[in-house]
C-alpha cells in the first residue's frame, strides 16, 4: 500500500496552503490509480458482507463466527506429532487460520477456492485460528 506524502506550506496562519488549491499531479492521479490488492480486498470485504460473515478483523476470542474469503495458503502442518491441515482464509480486512486436526489433505480445499467457515475463533499471539471448523466452498466458476 502506498501513501501520499504530505507536504508542508510556508503560508502565514489564517492563509489557505498553495497544495490546497492546486493539488501535486501524484494526489490528482492517485484517486484514480488504486492498486489491484485494494480493488481485490474491497471486492472481498464486499462479498463477506454479502454473505453475512464476520470480518477476520472483528473476529473476538472465543467467539462463534463465519467466516469468508479466500484460501490464500493450505500447509500441511504437524501439530505435537499428529497431522494438521492449516489453510489461510483472506477476507481483504485479515487472516482467519482453519485447521484440521488429524488430516492430511481435504480433497477441494486448495488455494484460490473461496470458502465460508464456521467455528469458536482463538486468539493468540494476535493470530486468530478456528480448529476443525464447519466449511462451505464455493463452486469453481464455469470454464
Amino acid at each position: 500500500m502506498s501513501t501520499i506524502p504530505v507536504h508542508r506550506s510556508s503560508a502565514h496562519p489564517g492563509e489557505a496552503p498553495a497544495t490546497a488549491s492546486k493539488p501535486s499531479w501524484r494526489r490528482r492521479l492517485g484517486f484514480w490509480l488504486v492498486s489491484e490488492e485494494q480493488v481485490a480486498a474491497d471486492a472481498l470485504r464486499d462479498e463477506a458482507a454479502r454473505v453475512g460473515a464476520t470480518t477476520a478483523c472483528d473476529c473476538q476470542d472465543r467467539q462463534v463466527v463465519s467466516v469468508h474469503g479466500l484460501l490464500r495458503s493450505v500447509t500441511l502442518q504437524p501439530h505435537d506429532g499428529s497431522p494438521a491441515l492449516e489453510a489461510e482464509v483472506y477476507d481483504g480486512t485479515g487472516v482467519v487460520t482453519l485447521v484440521w486436526l488429524g488430516r492430511r489433505r481435504i480433497p477441494a480445499v486448495e488455494c484460490g477456492r473461496s470458502v465460508t467457515a464456521t467455528g469458536r475463533v482463538l486468539v493468540h499471539d494476535g493470530r486468530r485460528v478456528i480448529y476443525n471448523p464447519t466449511y462451505e466452498l464455493d463452486p469453481l466458476p464455469a470454464a
